[in-house]
């Protein structure tokens, strides 16, 4: 049976090369600009893809003019750091391209459900293919197939579903074009993108159909901006108007809306001051005489000092994470409102605020227009502009400690921050590190900061230096990674390696985990299991030991790139010298100290201390977290 129309032009392709042509003819436009939707193709290969989508890939190269042009292959080295790259590229794109993935099936597939997670709590366009076991059904079980034997069309691959923001699977070669096109609609929609999953059975994959030519003909998906309604902005308008302390918490959604201009405008007509998140720094420069900065757990004293006492909080694009909210404590002002503009309703309701569902572009420029004539009392910019000031000092001491004999990691900072162009772009995504970079990064454009904080990935940032770099390519892309992120997901620099991607690693070799030590002596945990120390079962775990012989210098040079090590600040801004000049991957190795210092906190982040113990520390750590809550709750 066909469900092909009499009289229809059809050509006959198996399901992923007819997958493969449909994606290279898929483009997405936003305010009158075209791009190839999906670039290129991640894919490690195994039984369920190497003769199914490695074929198709493999005949595209060979040959690409019948599908209408190319579909660029890189060949990665470990299956979560693919979808990585992939995510990564897509945020360094405002999220208007993407690139896919595929892996064999079982543990190879499974493998790339971190990375759907990741792209999905981002809100990040990633499109994965997943193999999966036959659907004949006939080798059954196949090899590296799990069976359920109460739920017999379950396979592993169904982990991908509740990480997914669409999900299929492909049975027959009939449903292949309405699953493509949902997927194209879940990529290119600003509310509701993240890791979109098609997983596909080997047999399946591989099977011949004929295709209508029609789906293979250039369709564009045009990127909604989702205008302000009138109403909405005017009820805004009048919540700030009637407050005296406003401030603005910009996201993520600022910068992938591509609303900067419209932020500072904002901000420079009305004086209300703009705090930012992880995804939202650089939104608006930091030496704009609006911008506080951080705000939350890992903000600086501007950024909190202002949350503190605000009577309004307005949200531009972002999902407020509990590091955002200080797990709700942060806005201390018993009758503090909110107002929340972002394209996705879930988010905007957040906190119980007044909803402007909208795109950041769109609603800034209308909130603007509709506050002409208004400007905060002068009292409060003179307190705002107090506030930058002394931050501003503290930035500086902080990243200029001349802390010895080793480094403080926030010293390697502030010599980056000094030595990168504005369009540069420093990477991370996990340990203490991106606490220390929300305080004291000082960002001067929206691309320059891509701090993965959403889900906070151990690994992300080897293989997103690949993906940024290939999303921009004239920038001089340099990844921030810890030892312990390095031990776990080194493997793309091989990849790096052989595409001849210039990027630069700048590896911080502390033996330990810094953040999780930290916090387990704030919590009467004794830095327990957080330091890479000789020993061993049996061993005292909360004293330091022998260091491990561990080279992560030679480890990095056996992927083959190149490597220097330093161990003063002034040899690192030379090292960075030379590996600016360098048309070659560096990884500069600097040891830097596990116990800091970091910079001055002034918010806090609710994680629970054991209620009983027989340890004095923890006894101890719970007095001071049943004190420290007790500030918490919801904001309605």
């Amino acid at each position: 049976m066909t469900f092909v129309s009499l009289g229809q032009e059809t050509v006959r392709l198996t399901v992923a090369q007819a997958t493969i042509r449909f994606l290279i003819n898929q483009y997405s436009e936003r305010d009158g600009v075209e791009q190839r939707l999906v670039t290129g193709a991640f894919g490690i290969f195994g039984h369920g893809n190497v003769a199914g989508i490695g074929q198709a890939l493999l005949q595209n190269e060979i040959d690409p003019e019948p599908d209408g042009g190319s579909m660029p292959y890189i060949m990665p080295r470990n299956e979560q750091g693919e979808v990585h790259a992939a995510a990564a590229y897509a945020k360094a794109t405002n999220r208007l391209q993407t690139m896919m993935c595929t892996a064999s099936i079982g543990p190879g597939s499974l493998n790339m459900v971190t990375g759907a997670a990741l792209a999905t709590t981002n809100r990040l366009p990633v499109l994965i293919f997943p193999s999966d076991q036959f659907a004949n059904r006939v080798p059954d079980p196949v090899l590296q197939q799990v069976e359920n034997p109460v739920l017999f069309d379950t396979t592993c691959n169904d982990a991908f579903r509740p990480v997914s923001a669409f999900f299929d699977r492909i049975n027959r070669p009939e449903q292949l074009l309405p699953s493509l096109m949902q997927a194209m609609r879940t990529l290119t929609d600003p509310a509701d993108t993240g890791a979109v999953v098609i997983a596909m059975p080997q047999d399946v994959q591989a099977e011949a159909y004929d295709f209508p030519v029609e789906m293979f003909t250039k369709r564009v998906w045009h990127v909604r901006r989702t205008p302000a309604e009138r109403a909405a902005i005017e009820r805004a308008a009048a919540m700030i108007r009637a407050s005296k302390r406003p401030m603005v918490i910009s996201g993520g959604g600022t910068i992938y809306s591509e609303a900067s201009e419209e932020l500072r405008a904002f901000a420079s007509a009305t004086g209300i001051p703009v705090a930012d998140t992880q995804a939202g720094k650089g939104a608006i420069n930091f030496d704009h005489p609006c911008s506080i900065g951080g705000v939350g757990s890992t903000g600086g004293d501007s950024g909190n000092h202002i949350a503190d006492k605000a009577d309004l909080v307005i949200g531009i694009g972002t999902r407020y994470s509990d590091f955002t909210t200080a797990s709700h404590t942060q806005f201390k002002d018993p009758n503090v409102r909110f107002i929340n503009i972002n394209v996705k309703a879930f988010d905007a309701v957040k906190n119980g605020a007044e909803m402007v569902v909208a795109d950041a572009r769109e609603a800034l420029a209308a909130l603007t227009a509709a506050l002409e004539g208004y400007r905060v009392d002068e009292a409060y910019a003179a307190e705002v502009a107090e506030e930058k000031a002394a931050w501003d000092k503290r930035v500086y001491e902080a990243t200029h400690t001349g802390h010895g004999p080793i480094p403080a990691q926030t010293d390697v900072f502030g010599a980056l921050n000094e030595l990168m162009g504005d369009n540069d772009v420093v990477i991370n995504a996990a340990g203490s590190m991106p606490g220390d970079l929300q305080a004291l990064w000082q960002a001067r454009t929206p691309v320059q900061y891509h701090v993965e904080y959403a889900f906070s990935c151990m690994g992300y940032e080897i293989p997103a230096a690949l993906g940024v770099k290939l999303a921009l390519p004239d920038s001089q892309v340099v990844s921030i990674v810890g030892d312990g992120t390095y031990q776990m997901l080194p493997m793309e620099l091989a990849t790096i390696a052989q595409e001849g991607v210039k990027v630069i690693f700048v590896l911080l070799q502390n033996y330990g985990f810094a953040s999780i030590g930290a916090l387990s002596e704030s919590r009467g945990s004794q830095r327990f299991g957080t330091r890479y120390r000789a020993g061993g079962a049996g061993a005292d775990h909360t004293v330091d030991g022998r260091k491990l012989d561990v080279d992560i210098a030679a480890n990095a040079r056996s992927w083959g790139i190149d490597v220097i090590e330093v161990h003063t600040i002034e040899e690192f801004k030379e090292a960075y010298r030379q590996a600016e000049a360098s048309d070659r991957a560096t990884m500069i190795h600097i040891e830097t100290d596990l116990y800091g210092p970091n910079p001055p906190g002034s918010s806090w982040w609710d994680v629970p201390v054991s209620q009983v113990s027989r340890i004095e520390s923890t006894q101890s750590a719970f007095e001071d977290y049943v004190r420290d809550r007790a500030p918490q709750r919801h904001y309605l």
